[in-house]
């Protein structure tokens, strides 16, 4: 597996697997379990997810150093301000059942996302947690924390596909010094993903699937990247991307898709705004 080193200096692998939208407790871990036998290290998930604790069994159960483990967990928007996150943080860390956590990240740009910040300053001094980061930050956020923060964000966790490129950002956190990772890299299909000619002939000349092409493409843009399957062939398909380079002609030619705007979150439209909240107050309704 190929690392990436964050800007503290911390190694962070640069593929992880996702464990976003895999309610059932025992299919979560039994996914993880597969997944670290497939070979994944990092395991991605979130409070809001509602698996820490089946993602904690698994790791357990793996019998996998936790010195070879990078896992990451978020605080969402209820745990906003600078003692819910704390609390947040010790109840993550009980039901993951582990001493320490290798990256935690602001999971919306919503609430006291600042008291939170504090908070995850003071407990990254303290070593309990080996970096922190955000997710779904856009640049002007980014910029202003640049200026009201003791400790720069490590990662920002963004939606990156080949519909959605963010070329202009990624150049603000590369100032910054803060590396991208994708989140749902696949766009959950959106858009005709998979079929899309375009794709289809580039990952027919590598002799590899589309979803492999759509990974290896933002590994070569410098993005890490956290797939998610509940399928152990799937798990390997989207694991085999380190054979294989593509071309400068391959990467222009998939810069032809960009459409520009978000295709599954949008955290400066109103009516995406209240959607995550409605989602905050009856999870059932919706889905992040």
């Amino acid at each position: 597996m190929e690392m990436m080193t964050l800007n503290n200096g911390v190694e962070m692998p640069l593929e992880g697997f996702g464990v976003f939208q895999i309610t059932d407790a025992a299919v979560c871990e039994r996914a993880v379990l597969d997944a670290l036998d497939v070979g994944y290290r990092l395991i991605d998930t979130a409070s809001s997810y509602q698996n820490e604790e089946a993602v904690g069994r698994a790791i357990k159960k793996s019998g996998i150093p936790r010195s070879d483990l990078f896992i990451t967990t978020k605080a969402y928007m209820q745990e906003m301000g600078y003692e819910r996150t704390k609390a947040a943080f010790q109840s993550s860390l009980d039901k993951l059942g582990l001493d320490y956590l290798d990256l935690y990240l602001i999971h919306m740009p919503f609430g006291d996302y600042y008291g939170s910040w504090r908070a995850m300053e003071e407990l990254y001094k303290e070593g309990r947690i080996r970096a922190i980061g955000v997710c779904n930050f856009m640049s002007d956020r980014i910029i202003d924390f640049g200026f009201n923060v003791d400790v720069m964000p490590a990662i920002d966790q963004i939606e990156l596909h080949p519909f959605y490129q963010r070329e202009p950002e990624l150049a603000v956190l590369k100032e910054y010094g803060i590396k991208p990772t994708a989140w749902a890299p696949f766009a959950e299909g959106l858009n005709g993903m998979f079929t899309n000619p375009v794709m289809k002939v580039i990952a027919s000349e590598h002799g590899k699937t589309v979803g492999q092409v759509i990974l290896r493409w933002n590994i070569e843009r410098g993005v890490s990247i956290i797939p998610k399957s509940v399928h152990r062939s799937r798990m390997e398909e989207n694991f085999d991307i380190w054979d294989f380079s593509l071309t400068p002609d391959d990467m222009k030619a998939i810069a032809t898709l960009d459409l520009g705007r978000p295709q599954m979150l949008d955290t400066r439209s109103p009516a995406e705004v209240r959607r995550v909240y409605d989602y905050l107050n009856n999870p059932v309704l919706t889905t992040l």
